[in-house]
């Protein structure tokens, strides 16, 4: 050893000390940074002014998993400092996928009036989507079940076309929803009384039900009284703002069309279907639209239909046809319903009610003597529901061993429907998800958004009315959301390796396909909440972060909010990107703790409207 002084001895005190200090300082830098984030108490963020958070202490999980689950890919989506510019106002009802000018290259008949999104990265629109000048915050609902602002939707076209129809009109700057329609003579509350006669519409066997041709979704808004849920779909046609109409008045619509694909749901997803009016060729191209209807109904689902060809002896004066035509029609309809082993249960009228059987097994012993359209064979998907090409074939229900057991399995009643075990998964969808998963999913989203209801203090308000999940999973977002007077668009990406879409409507709830690479059909505004889960990480090898974002705050309402869950990394880049677009951000750990890699994003889009200024009439009241 050295004597007292010695450098050597001086040396090896300085390093214990230099140590002994850098560890003191990382754990108290550590604790500090924890206490800070998780601390337990309202605070004022000038980053997000709007939101009135409330930071909440986040608890560790026992199994935390710190390896990442994707590369951070970072040659795309190059961040500046500068904002986006917003589009020209003739962008303000933009829906890249159902453009106009786009769909006069399409010749073909309805075909022109499906999706046809830009086909390469040159012509998307790289701007933001403007509001129109004057827009104002909607009414809250059930308020706006009766009303909207002009101003919000300013078209005039339904105004005065359908005015002898009492579909909407304009008093002052209000739009008012009578509840007329084509085919509600007396209004929709007695057109839905009369179906009600023959289909339980109050006992919570119909849950979900799909409106096609909905015009302004009057007839949702009136079976919404019932707890049932429509998804109510119609074109871009002459009669432009129907589905936008539908979504200020805080229904479920989204634009679509029964021409070439199928629709975007899979199959036994509606208790029950219905066109009033709709004019579709139900008999054509080999009664085609018809076994799409047959496809996506549930076992025991039932048809309603008004209007022509439902009732051509009592009709043919009303819809300016010759009786001849209409009982001609009518004639081939019937056959076509019986040939798909339906049974008509009632005809009032000018409704008729048809039902879809409960299984198939009379329908395979029978074919022959009916003449029925050939069974679609093993190959072809019944739930596939993303640019699938129809084909005229009866889509199989699942195999039963005796003829009273309904196909797939039978449905608690709503609201037991909602967390039961459904079917599919008794049955064992993808081979991959177990009860136990189911209801563990359960459990972990019910803690979600009790967390989520902390931070937005608006869910309970009615503030908030339409939203969207952009990874809707087994629908567990949407079902802790159920206590709140919302309704949720559950999207399932069409290339999910698991489809759980068929689950989530056997929960009751409702959704659609979707590739987040192109454009959502729906017009701008439409939606108050967007909540993203893990989507950037799923598509971050596909499209770039920007487009995704553009597409968020195309279809976003003005003051509307955004949460998004993804890994640090990711949610990093995409703050930076959203900041942008001039909306409000603040991160947060997940509920796994801050050690865990996966945190959330708030986001509310309560920024200026637009960087030119011309929408300085917008208001708030």
């Amino acid at each position: 050893m050295g004597k007292p002084g010695n450098p050597l001895r001086k040396t090896l005190v300085k390093l214990l000390v230099l140590t002994f200090l850098c560890y003191f300082f990382y754990i108290l830098g550590s604790y500090k940074k924890s206490n800070r984030i998780d601390d337990s108490s309202y605070i004022d963020d000038p980053i997000c002014p709007q939101l009135n958070l409330l930071i909440h202490t986040t608890t560790s999980s026992p199994n935390l998993d710190f390896e990442p689950h994707h590369r951070i890919n970072t040659t795309f989506d190059t961040i500046d400092s500068s904002f986006f510019e917003f589009c020209s106002e003739n962008f303000t009802d933009y829906v890249p996928c159902h453009n106009p000018l786009r769909e006069g290259l399409f010749d073909r008949k309805k075909f022109h009036r499906e999706r046809h999104c830009p086909d390469d990265e040159e012509k998307k629109v790289k701007c933001l989507v403007p509001v129109p000048v004057g827009y104002r915050t909607p009414f809250q609902w059930p308020e706006s079940k009766k009303f909207a602002w002009f101003q919000n939707v300013p078209s005039k076209r339904l105004v005065v076309s359908k005015q002898s129809q009492n579909w909407v009109r304009l008093e002052g700057n209000r739009l008012v929803f009578p509840g007329g329609g084509t085919s509600f003579k007396f209004g929709v509350k007695d057109y839905v009384d009369q179906i009600g006669k023959f289909i339980p519409l109050k006992s919570g066997y119909v849950r979900t039900v799909l409106d096609v041709g909905c015009g302004v979704a009057s007839f949702g808004a009136e079976l919404s009284d019932y707890n049932i849920l429509t998804m109510s779909i119609a074109p871009r046609d002459i009669h432009e703002a129907q589905v936008q109409f539908s979504l200020e008045r805080g229904l479920p619509a989204m634009l679509g069309i029964l021409s070439i694909h199928r629709l975007p749901y899979p199959s036994r997803s509606f208790d029950m279907a219905h066109c009033a009016r709709c004019l579709v060729p139900w008999t054509d191209y080999g009664g085609l639209y018809l076994m799409e209807i047959d496809r996506v109904l549930r076992p025991g689902g039932y048809w309603v239909l008004s209007g022509p060809s439902s009732n051509g002896k009592s009709s043919y004066k009303d819809w300016d046809k010759r009786e001849k035509d209409l009982e001609e029609e009518q004639a081939a309809l019937e056959d076509l319903a019986k040939r798909l082993c339906w049974k008509k249960v009632a005809e009032r009228g000018s409704i008729a009610i048809w039902r879809k059987p409960t299984n198939h097994v009379h329908c395979v012993q029978n074919a022959r003597f009916l003449k029925s359209p050939r069974f679609c064979d093993d190959a072809n998907d019944p739930d596939a529901g993303w640019y699938k090409k129809m084909e005229p074939c009866i889509t199989p229900l699942p195999k039963v061993k005796d003829i009273k057991t309904i196909s797939g399995g039978a449905l608690e009643k709503w609201s037991e429907r909602l967390n039961a075990e459904p079917p599919r998964i008794r049955s064992g969808v993808g081979n991959s998800i177990t009860v136990g998963i189911f209801n563990e999913d359960n459990n972990i989203w019910k803690g979600r958004v009790s967390q989520y209801a902390k931070v937005i203090n608006s869910l309970s308000t009615g503030k908030l009315r339409n939203i969207m999940d952009m990874n809707a999973g087994l629908g567990g977002f949407a079902a802790a959301l159920s206590k709140y007077p919302v309704w949720v668009m559950n999207v399932v990406p069409s290339d999910v390796k698991v489809n759980t879409l068929g689950v989530i409507y056997e929960r009751g709830l409702i959704g659609t396909y979707m590739n987040w690479c192109e454009s959502f059909s729906t017009y701008p505004r439409t939606y108050d909440m967007i909540h993203a889960n893990g989507i950037f990480s799923m598509y971050m090898e596909k499209c770039g972060i920007v487009d995704i974002l553009f597409e968020m705050h195309r279809i976003l309402r003005p003051q509307g909010v955004v949460i998004i869950r993804d890994h640090v990394d990711i949610i990093v880049k995409v703050q930076g990107i959203a900041e942008r677009m001039r909306w409000n951000c603040i991160m947060y750990h997940s509920e796994n703790g801050a050690s865990h890699p996966e945190k959330v994003l708030y986001i509310d889009n309560s920024e200026p409207l637009s960087n030119s200024d011309y929408a300085q009439g917008v208001s708030t009241t």
